[in-house]
């Protein structure tokens, strides 16, 4: 579906019209529909849609979207949707005269969603959450009308068990806070008072059952990179001896790795992948010497 319509919208870009009169006023005639219009005083006004013919951004062709909503007065209103370089939706934002203000929602590069809440005058409000990239519940908060955290919180694991959970009173711990291993069996309980912790009436438990850190062992999966440096990649800067942490570019000064090296191997940090006509492909990320997943442009 995400396909269709990006197709779709691909479709009405060859059909877009620009158009201005003598007044100073512009627009676009979108499949019919009127978009991108300013008035007779330059400002913004109605519906956008920006795309990258509009605003040149790593990953995006010309006719993909970046983010629409609309305008009066050239401030932002109503709901605007910012879109990843992929064509998923990136982000869902609420403006009242040109600032974020109200229900708003994030997602990741994959179109999980990753956060959604109520900002406020500079601040979240009501209910908070916060899910992990696989789906899974990660954070559920409250926040008062100062935006301060207020009554009971959550946290959780990766893979859905309640990690930690108490009382916050105006955005400090109070009472009894509960902390849960992985595989669900209890960790600690600690109390609160004020948000200063009560060592005295802490208590540790050990798991019933060997926890597993699941992240580890993902990693310690994670296929082997060889990724060595050549010796026409060099820093802008400085001597590179094969050591350290170093940002090395090719022969036509372009970014090709970035982070710690060991006798010349990338250890930890990205690999920039281009054409032979210098335009980047991907981008790996390498943790302790192995493939870990890309990094989506929008990162950059």
């Amino acid at each position: 579906m995400i396909m269709r319509l990006v197709s779709a919208f691909s479709f009405f870009i060859i059909l877009a019209v620009v158009f201005s009169d003598l007044s100073g006023q512009s627009y676009e005639l979108v499949g019919g529909d009127t978009i991108n219009k300013k008035d007779a005083m330059g400002k913004m006004q109605g519906k956008w849609i920006i795309t990258g013919k509009n605003k040149r951004l790593p990953g995006y062709s010309p006719d993909a979207k970046i983010e629409e909503g609309s305008y009066k007065d050239s401030k932002k209103v109503g709901v605007w949707i910012g879109y990843y370089s992929n064509g998923k939706t990136k982000n869902e934002i609420t403006y009242k005269f040109g600032r974020p203000n109200g229900p708003y929602k994030t997602y990741y590069v994959t179109g999980i969603l990753e956060e959604e809440g109520n900002w406020q005058n500079n601040r979240n409000i009501g209910t908070f959450k916060r899910f992990h990239e696989n789906g899974k519940p990660s954070q559920a908060f409250n926040f008062n009308s100062t935006g301060k955290r207020e009554g009971k919180q959550s946290y959780y694991h990766e893979n859905g068990q309640l990690m930690i959970e108490g009382n916050w009173d105006g955005g400090k711990e109070s009472g009894t806070l509960t902390e849960y291993y992985e595989n669900g069996d209890l960790k600690a309980k600690k109390v609160f008072a004020d948000g200063t912790l009560d060592e005295a009436k802490t208590t540790v438990y050990e798991p019933k059952t060997p926890v597993v850190d699941r992240a580890k062992q993902e990693e310690k999966n994670a296929p082997v990179r060889n990724v060595v440096a050549s010796k026409e990649e060099q820093p802008n800067q400085g001597h590179f001896d094969g050591n350290g942490h170093h940002k090395l570019y090719n022969k036509d000064k372009i970014l090709v790795k970035d982070g710690y090296f060991q006798n010349y191997k990338l250890i930890d940090g990205k690999w920039y992948k281009y054409s032979d006509d210098n335009i980047l492909l991907n981008i790996e990320r390498i943790k302790n010497g192995r493939y870990v997943g890309d990094v989506p442009f929008d990162e950059e």
